[in-house]
């Protein structure tokens, strides 16, 4: 078949053009993958600028959340100290509904097994008197002819209080305290030592506390609690202690503290008959003390300004006492007091001495007393550690209104060992020497092995 010279043309000028045509297109197309890779690197740009952002908001997060977890690392542990230095804390709801919100409660006391074999040389102090389980100065046999020994077993000192304190949102301190041991006597007939021995409770301590103010019972102002040795009896150096628990508004501030505290006259009969309280006072007894510590220990002045009312008559007297604890070291320190007053007989001794003693026409006249002790305290090792106490007392009786059956003085010597095998656990043996004397010249002697087992919680 034969092509035409015109077709021939037409062909020729289609084939020369395809090549343009194909490099047109070949640009167009470099020009939008040019394009393409340039908004690509944008793309990529941002998308890193977003990751470094996402970076950078982790980062700040896992300090804020670190921080966060010590802050309340640190709160839990000062809530963790605040319980411990409370014992047990509860809040109000639950325990207590209806205390104020925010009321911290805590709880203690100890259990305690006394054991001990008494000896006295005239004549048994009575079944049932608080001398069979501690040194009472004043239950001292005097007179009898005969020596005694007997052995008591008791846990009456057992004892268990609760404490409640409260910080208001104005910054007010408000505490109430209460305490109670078992040396309240028998409660029924099966409660004594034929059967169950059973021991009623005894009121210690009961009193609500806000910012300086006290109101309620508990130790005297008059009393340096913190000077009292560390014994296995219940006191030990009573013959020279100040020792009384009693109803008192107080008030403290920095060193010095001043209370209104319940009166009361202990009455010595003229010539004869039973001592006795006189229900006759109007005037409550006043007490101030100023108190320094450090390390070296601490050192307490105190005074009392005390009126008597007995048999329609009255009189005033005013007593003061020293004492303190000073450190020696590590291992010793020494425990001291001296106590000195008219009428300070109700305080002293366990009221071994009377307030007044009454003349022949009814009037009343107070009576002049003097009682100190020293202790000293050394520690062998973390768990064993030791104490030697004397103790005296001395009254100036005028024997013409008192007669000569009256105490003219008392003294004690104690000397002890006390173990700690474990935490809060103590067991402790303890000698004792004493001796009350008459101003008559008569004196009755009393030996003492006493032994204890006590658990503090």
């Amino acid at each position: 078949m034969k092509i035409s010279p015109r077709t021939r043309l037409l062909a020729l000028a289609i084939v020369l053009s395809l090549p343009g045509t194909l490099l047109a297109q070949t640009a167009k197309e470099r020009e939008l993958e040019a394009r393409i890779a340039e908004l690509e690197k944008i793309v990529a740009a941002l998308a890193a600028e977003r990751n470094a952002q996402k970076a950078e908001i982790a980062e700040v997060r896992n300090e804020l959340r670190a921080e966060l977890t010590a802050t309340l690392g640190m709160e839990a542990a000062r809530e963790a100290a605040d319980r411990a230095a409370t014992a047990t804390a509860t809040p109000a709801t639950g325990l207590m509904p209806g205390a104020n919100p925010g009321t911290r409660f805590s709880y203690g006391g100890f259990i305690k097994l006394d054991a001990m074999t008494t000896q006295t040389d005239s004549g048994r102090i009575a079944e049932g008197s608080a001398g069979r389980m501690f040194h009472v100065p004043s239950t001292i046999p005097v007179g009898g002819s005969d020596k005694q020994t007997y052995t008591d077993f008791g846990a009456q000192f057992s004892r268990f209080w609760l404490g409640a304190d409260h910080v208001s949102d104005a910054g007010d301190k408000l505490k109430a305290y209460i305490e109670v041991d078992f040396f309240g006597g028998g409660s029924s007939q099966l409660g004594n030592e034929t059967a169950t021995n059973t021991h009623a409770l005894t009121l210690r301590h009961a009193y609500v506390s806000w910012n300086n103010w006290l109101a309620g019972q508990t130790w005297s102002n008059f009393m340096d609690v913190a000077a009292l040795p560390d014994a296995v009896d219940f006191v030990g150096v009573t013959d020279g202690t100040v020792f009384v628990r009693q109803p008192q508004i107080r008030y403290t501030r920095d060193a010095w503290s001043f209370a209104l505290e319940n009166p009361q006259t202990w009455v010595q009969p003229h010539l004869a008959g039973a001592r006795y309280n006189s229900g006759e006072n109007r005037l409550p007894d006043f007490t101030a003390r100023w108190q320094t510590r450090g390390d070296w220990g601490h050192v307490s002045l105190a005074a009392m300004l005390r009126q008597y009312r007995a048999l329609g008559d009255s009189a005033q007297g005013i007593s003061a006492s020293l004492s303190g604890k000073f450190v020696l070291g590590a291992q010793d320190d020494l425990r001291y007091a001296i106590n000195s007053g008219q009428g300070i007989g109700r305080y002293l001794s366990l009221g071994l001495g009377p307030d007044v003693m009454v003349d022949a026409t009814g009037e009343i006249r107070p009576l002049t007393g003097t009682g100190g002790f020293i202790a000293w305290r050394h520690a062998f090792n973390q768990k064993l550690r030791g104490n030697l106490m004397y103790s005296a007392a001395h009254f100036d009786n005028d024997t013409d209104l008192t007669g000569l059956g009256i105490t003219r003085s008392s003294q004690s010597l104690h000397a002890n060992l006390i173990w700690s095998p474990l935490p809060k656990l103590d067991v402790g043996a303890e000698l004792g020497w004493s001796e009350r004397t008459l101003e008559n010249g008569s004196s009755g002697k009393q030996k003492r092995i006493h032994t204890s087992v006590k658990y503090s919680f």
